[in-house]
């Protein structure tokens, strides 16, 4: 059997860490392909170095995050390996592209986080989500609101309620990058903020977003991506004192960070699950959210690109008492491989 991933972006390669050492258990064949969607190192080969990731047998290396762009060589990479199932992780521009490039080549797909919602039309990601669910034979759910939403909608695959594979990553890492990585300030000092995603980098929205954190009175440790950098000195937008605006981490120096900071502000699916596993409240700067369970148990809160409400929701925001384990024991990704060892037949 042999199974093609398709990744292109930082979270899902922390997400194929734990699913391919599963394959490997499972002696099933894996090649993977990367896109280019984030090449920067930081944001990229590092994790292949920190993380153990196997170096992808292919990097197209086209620097975009366009679809189009990217399918026809994805597809003709997958006709020429023959391969059984490609393998899609999440709700990037790297995964629509893969879904189609399966299609396209005639080859089973397989969705891991399959079935997540935010109920906005407006993020490319919700779009990129439904598109790649119907499209899926195999829909790796990550908790039984998933599945029920796939079932609603009438997908034609098969769907499977695994856990999340994000869970079993922070099982693997979140010890290690503690002791491995030390962080100069004391626990519960600061707040971590990470901020990326396109609608928020816009106009008038990056303008308020820094605002709210100028108004914090406590330090903010800011890891900036690239593009939010460049948007941020564009804009001319002055970021206070207290702030400190940083390169974008590793995974381990990130998750030694977040895992001990006061409050993390975000834009990233990831992090808001990573922020409750790590017992960290979590402050969204999102009109929505596809982790709407992290939500409804007040370990994270939603605030829109408004100064004042991201300050107040910083300042008084705090982890519930009693925590539900939510999206997993941090075995998915055995129970994906479980799957594709008994679903398609061995050569």
């Amino acid at each position: 059997m042999k199974v093609f991933t398709v990744v292109g972006n930082r979270p899902q390669f922390v997400k194929a860490v734990p699913v391919s050492a599963a394959l490997r258990e499972a002696e099933i064949e894996e090649v993977v392909l990367h896109t280019g969607q984030h090449w920067f190192h930081v944001m990229s080969q590092v994790f292949f170095d920190q993380l153990g990731l196997a170096e992808p047998r292919y990097q197209l290396d086209l620097h975009t995050s366009d679809p189009a762009a990217m399918q026809p060589a994805i597809a003709q990479r997958i006709a020429a390996e023959a391969a059984d199932l490609v393998l899609v992780y999440g709700d990037t521009n790297s995964t629509v592209a893969g879904a189609r490039a399966a299609a396209d080549a005639s080859v089973p797909l397989a969705h891991v986080e399959a079935g997540l919602r935010s109920g906005d039309l407006e993020m490319p990601e919700e779009r990129n989500r439904i598109e790649v669910d119907r499209l899926a034979w195999l829909l790796f759910c990550p908790d039984d609101r998933s599945q029920a939403t796939l079932e609603e909608e009438g997908v034609l695959g098969r769907i499977y309620v695994v856990g999340d594979v994000m869970a079993d990553a922070n099982r693997m890492f979140a010890s290690v990058a503690r002791a491995s990585v030390t962080v100069p300030h004391e626990p519960r000092t600061y707040v971590v903020a990470t901020i990326h995603r396109q609608a928020n980098l816009e106009q008038p929205r990056l303008g308020r977003i820094v605002e709210g954190l100028n108004q914090l009175d406590e330090l903010v440790l800011f890891p900036v991506h690239p593009r939010t950098r460049t948007r941020i000195e564009e804009e001319g937008l002055l970021v206070g004192s207290h702030i400190r605006m940083l390169e974008p981490l590793g995974y381990l120096e990130l998750a030694a960070l977040a895992s001990q900071a006061r409050v993390i502000v975000t834009d990233s699916g990831g992090l808001q699950k990573e922020a409750y596993w790590y017992g960290v409240p979590c402050v969204t700067v999102r009109p929505s959210t596809e982790w709407v369970d992290t939500v409804a148990v007040g370990a994270n809160v939603l605030v829109e690109a408004d100064p004042t409400e991201l300050a107040e929701a910083v300042g008084s925001a705090r982890m519930p008492a009693n925590r539900p384990v939510l999206y997993g024991d941090g075995h998915a990704s055995e129970r994906i491989a479980q799957v594709l060892a008994a679903t398609i037949p061995s050569r």
